[in-house]
């Protein structure tokens, strides 16, 4: 296959996380993904709003990266009820709560990223803005798949007779026989 840099397109995009007090005594705080920012700078837990004892971070600033071969789930995301990005995250290491992995537009990703249930994934509402660029890279790169009914061979399978009988043994009535036994070989 050869590569087509023309069908590949990336945007920095930031990941605003939210922290809200937790609601067992197992876990103090609750964080969940609630927006992203197109084109945002580089972040590292820039705390852009407090309210009471629930604060957002700009948390991380990742690459979205759109590729020619996945309109089709670019298409299916966008064309949701609420047109959505992914963040998949996982508990992070060192004074960081998460570590924010990445973040797609394609819902297939996502859903392979549920499968381990190590990771964290979250849906997040796409901006205007981001919803018209993946639809210009959809509108520029996607090309519907003709569907291509499968025809059967004209071989009549039905007028053979398979799995009766042994063909090395002769007559019908010693189809059941060993054909070992038939020649006298065992006694």
């Amino acid at each position: 296959m050869i590569h087509n840099p023309n069908m590949y397109r990336t945007m920095p995009v930031g990941i605003v996380l939210r922290k809200t007090p937790g609601v067992t005594r197992w876990a103090a705080w609750h964080w969940t993904a609630v927006a992203v920012l197109p084109g945002a700078p580089e972040a590292d837990w820039r705390e852009l709003r407090r309210e009471g004892e629930a604060v957002e971070y700009h948390a991380a600033t990742l690459t979205l990266e759109l590729h020619g071969a996945e309109t089709e789930a670019y298409l299916h995301g966008i064309t949701a009820e609420v047109p959505s990005v992914f963040v998949v995250m996982r508990a992070g290491e060192g004074s960081d709560p998460l570590d924010v992995l990445l973040v797609t537009a394609s819902p297939y990703e996502a859903q392979d990223y549920t499968d381990s249930g190590e990771e964290i994934v979250e849906k997040v509402p796409m901006p205007h803005g981001l919803v018209a660029w993946v639809r210009d890279f959809i509108e520029d790169f996607h090309e519907d798949e003709v569907f291509v009914k499968r025809k059967r061979d004209k071989k009549r399978v039905d007028l053979v007779q398979d799995g009766v009988g042994d063909p090395r043994i002769g007559k019908a009535a010693d189809i059941y026989a060993s054909p070992a036994l038939k020649r006298g070989r065992l006694q």
